[in-house]
């Protein structure tokens, strides 16, 4: 009889200690949120998103490893591992998930219709599918659009070339929201007496041959916020040097890399403004349904004088004297 009391209070005892471990770790996993963050390959402008995001969460307290949780994971392009990435996330208990690039947010929302997701450079949100409306979403998304202001960045290329009469347009054609933003500069084009000449290309392995056979043909070549093209910049800027043709980027980034200007969004501030929201939705502030998408208020003329100087072109100096040093 002595034997049994003597288990039965040890069984209580061990269920005892067993209830409030259980409920120390779920109160530390309450106390410490996890946050995903996918981003669809390696670039300096997604990069400068990435660093943007992280530092406006380390500002509002949230430090991974101490009071947070961050999974960052990068896809390198692959579609297979956007997938599996995703999936990653929500079995681990993410509590909220952020899609740098269109095809990340993409295979975010493929994943989960509950768990928050902030957008992170996603054009046209709406236009892609991932909300009902870009100022009432309706669902489990939100987020920051890098919707480049594209009439100014046309009127940049009148200014600096004001005899160009042919503007090449090259963009991929697998991806939403070149497709959306090419679509406005062919209208934006027309509507400033300009021609246009369109090419697309599916994969990084197309820009040399398609941007060589573009430069032939025009006075300027147009690039939208594309993936593609920005893992390939390089390429095309060397066809279009062999021309002695200038790019007109639309991501600031790009310019750095041999394009010769645009009115871009600064990424690192779109990286900020997506870690704002990220950190309302933490701090229980926002609901992803009802917050409008965000965008950056104006861009900045970049110039790149050097390439300029290589090209032979003059930049006037009142759009010297604008430009971000």
């Amino acid at each position: 009889m002595k034997k049994m009391i003597g288990f039965i209070i040890c069984l209580v005892a061990l269920l005892t200690v067993a209830f409030f471990t259980t409920k120390t770790e779920t109160v530390t996993k309450e106390e410490k949120p996890m946050v995903g963050i996918l981003q669809l390959t390696s670039h300096p402008a997604l990069d400068l998103i990435y660093k943007g995001i992280v530092d406006e969460l380390n500002d509002a307290g949230y430090i991974d490893g101490e009071t947070m949780t961050l999974d960052f994971q990068n896809a390198q392009g692959d579609q297979s591992n956007l997938n599996s990435m995703s999936t990653r996330f929500v079995s681990r208990g993410a509590d909220v998930m952020v899609g740098i690039a269109t095809p990340s947010a993409q295979a975010l929302a493929n994943s989960s219709q509950d768990i928050p997701i902030v957008l992170g450079a996603v054009t046209d949100p709406e236009g892609s599918g991932l909300v009902k409306s870009n100022e009432a979403p309706g669902g489990n998304i939100t987020g920051v659009s890098d919707l480049t202001p594209i009439k100014e960045q046309f009127s940049l290329i009148k200014e600096v070339l004001p005899e160009a009469q042919k503007i090449g347009i090259l963009y991929s054609s697998s991806e939403d929201n070149s497709i959306v933003q090419a679509e406005q500069a062919i209208e934006i084009a027309e509507e400033m007496g300009l021609d246009t000449q369109v090419m697309t290309v599916s994969s990084t392995n197309d820009v040399a041959q398609v941007a060589s056979t573009l430069a032939a043909q025009v006075d300027a070549i147009w690039v939208p916020t594309d993936n593609t093209i920005a893992s390939a910049m390089n390429t095309l800027v060397s066809a279009a040097d062999s021309n002695l043709i200038p790019v007109f980027p639309a991501v600031d980034t790009m310019v750095e890399e041999g394009g010769l200007a645009t009115v871009g969004l600064d990424q690192y501030e779109l990286g900020r403004l997506t870690g704002e929201m990220v950190v309302a939705i933490l701090n229980g502030d926002a609901d992803p349904s009802t917050t409008p998408i965000r965008y950056l208020d104006q861009g900045t003329i970049i110039i790149n004088e050097e390439k300029a100087e290589q090209l032979g072109i003059t930049i006037p100096t009142q759009l010297l004297e604008k430009a971000k040093k």
